[in-house]
């Protein structure tokens, strides 16, 4: 199975280290920096997840380096502050209409906002292809009325549900992750076991990559959402970005 991932990627680096005195000259903590991890995220943490899982993969992403640093207390895993650099100005896509998408089983879209895909760029796509995931921040609308599924988290659900109740179309397309109660799709919910969550970061790109996955194997949406609510109760029980094997 050949996949192609389509959207906007970042490398996410976990600087870990402690705060243990106040800075003289303002009443700010002071951050010894012990370690630090580097992981790929957004739709890079999404082809890594794609190619751990067995898939051959393609992906088309920003040139301009976007860069999200995490400052981390290693004793309680507590994220102290976030530094994001580079989403400014991002590229948008180019040449989008040279890439052979009939040479794809699938094509999965994950698409923060930055800037890289437009409405009209993910409309396009998902026209040129009948199995497009999509995973966006933008607010949802009638460009993604051909997307196949659509995957949104519970607070993006939130900020767009009176858009949603107006689009009968959505209802079968629409996966909505709640974080540790699971997630729920055409008003079934799939929980998932409780455990020790260290780490929520690209959890939504690992549930996105496992139900593509297990879609392409079993054409069963519902058993591909029970694999990927198993794969992301995974990776949340360790520290950082990590990929799912």
């Amino acid at each position: 199975m050949k996949v192609l991932v389509i959207g906007d990627s970042c490398e996410d680096v976990f600087n870990y280290g402690v705060c243990e005195r106040l800075a003289p000259a303002a009443p700010v903590p002071v951050f010894v920096s012990k370690t630090k991890k580097y992981n790929k995220g957004m739709a890079g943490n999404v082809f890594k997840n794609l190619t751990s899982l067995g898939l051959e993969c393609d992906i088309v992403t920003n040139t301009k380096e976007i860069v999200k640093t995490r400052f981390i207390d290693e004793m309680t895993n507590h994220m102290i502050m976030r530094l994001d650099s580079g989403d400014e100005n991002l590229e948008r896509i180019d040449n989008l209409h040279l890439i052979p998408f009939e040479s794809y089983d699938a094509v999965v879209i994950s698409d923060y906002n930055k800037g890289f895909l437009t409405e009209e760029d993910i409309e396009y796509i998902s026209r040129k292809h009948s199995l497009v995931f999509l995973d966006t921040k933008k607010l949802l609308g009638n460009w993604a009325r051909e997307v196949k599924f659509i995957k949104i988290n519970k607070p993006e659900f939130e900020r767009t549900i009176h858009l949603i109740k107006k689009k009968v179309w959505i209802k079968e397309k629409l996966i909505v992750t709640l974080g540790s109660a699971g997630c729920s799709y055409c008003g079934e919910s799939f929980p998932v076991d409780k455990v020790e969550i260290k780490d929520l970061t690209g959890a939504g790109d690992t549930f996105l990559s496992a139900l593509v996955r297990e879609y392409l194997n079993s054409k069963d949406i519902r058993r591909s959402i029970e694999f990927a609510n198993k794969c992301a109760t995974v990776v949340v029980q360790q520290k950082g970005v990590n990929t799912i094997k």
